[in-house]
């Protein structure tokens, strides 16, 4: 039996809870409890979600799952992240801020670690927890020190728009991709700030974009790398592909385009597995995921995975509240 959970028929927030109305005037009754971020941690064995009514809710999921503890937040939020030890949960909000809520002390309120001037749309951390690395909506990479943020040890400065995923890939501690409104992926050094390179995912279409197909830039939503570190897939907002790349610590182009994936349906969202299977989650309730695994130097669709059924057959039931 699949674990569900509802946010619309979760905990209300109390009365007394500190809370910021500067989301346009509204107020937690306005909220649809609609999810707008989750996270899953390393080891795969946490999960946590934020909703648009301001629930922060921390899930563990062996041996079975757990609502481990309902906290509030103080603005809707956009991003979250487990740290590598699993003992911190970072929240990026709408106003910029980034807060701090412990895992061991499940019910303590979150602690306000840095700021934006604008809106935060990614955050990450690095495989030390030494740095916490945010995003916004001004074209800013932000790499700061985790314990002292005001400390700040560069910036990534490049993308021409707002920058809207972050993903330090698996097997690389010591480099950062980052995808943009801009319609690129970029690939750095990120102590240092240094761009190592530069992609534009137009110039990658096959065939050839028009060019007025160059001038509509598509918006990275999704960057993820296999656990071997050879494949990152890059998910872009509706669009029915995927582009893959590998790196290359030793090559002079160290993020080198692999192949093009056309999906059935626009990815909603995508991750790569334990066995570097790729799960792709669609925009369709007939065919809602799909699991590609690579086989001379193709990805290839899995489709009679009992896995892949398995899990199609527990969502299929729940999927007008996923679409809703």
């Amino acid at each position: 039996e699949p674990f569900v959970f509802d946010c619309s028929t979760a905990e209300k927030k109390p009365k007394n809870t500190k809370d910021d109305n500067s989301d346009g005037g509204a107020t937690e009754e306005t909220g649809s409890d609609k999810v707008l971020a989750f996270t899953v941690s390393p080891s795969g064995k946490l999960v946590a979600l934020t909703d648009d009514s301001k629930r922060l809710v921390l899930f563990r999921c062996e041996p079975s799952w757990q609502c481990i503890s309902i906290r509030w937040v103080v603005r809707r939020c956009s991003s979250l992240m487990f740290s590598q030890a699993e003992d911190k949960l970072l929240v990026a909000d709408k106003s910029g801020d980034v807060y701090c809520f412990s895992v061991l002390e499940p019910q303590r309120e979150g602690e306000l670690k840095m700021g934006h001037l604008s809106m935060l749309l990614a955050v990450t951390m690095s495989p030390d927890d030494k740095y916490i690395i945010t995003a916004d909506r001004d074209e800013k990479i932000r790499v700061s020190h985790l314990r002292s943020p005001y400390n700040i040890q560069s910036f990534c400065l490049g993308h021409q728009q707002f920058v809207s995923a972050l993903l330090v890939p698996s097997g690389h501690p010591h480099w950062l991709l980052s995808g943009s409104g801009d319609g690129t992926i970029k690939l750095w050094e990120y102590e240092s700030g240094h761009k190592l390179q530069s992609w534009d995912l137009k110039e990658l279409e096959e065939p050839p974009s028009s060019e007025a197909d160059k001038q509509k830039k598509p918006t990275v939503c999704r960057i993820t790398s296999s656990t071997d570190a050879r494949h990152v897939a890059v998910q872009c907002e509706r669009v029915s592909t995927v582009q893959f790349f590998t790196l290359d610590q030793e090559g002079e182009e160290k993020l080198v385009p692999h192949s093009r994936l056309s999906l059935p349906h626009c990815p909603l969202d995508m991750t790569f597995d334990l066995e570097d299977q790729l799960w792709v989650l669609m925009d369709s309730s007939d065919v809602p995921l799909q699991i590609y695994t690579h086989r001379q130097d193709s990805w290839e669709c899995d489709a009679e995975s009992p896995e892949l059924n398995r899990v199609t057959e527990a969502f299929k039931p729940h999927w007008e509240t996923l679409d809703g």
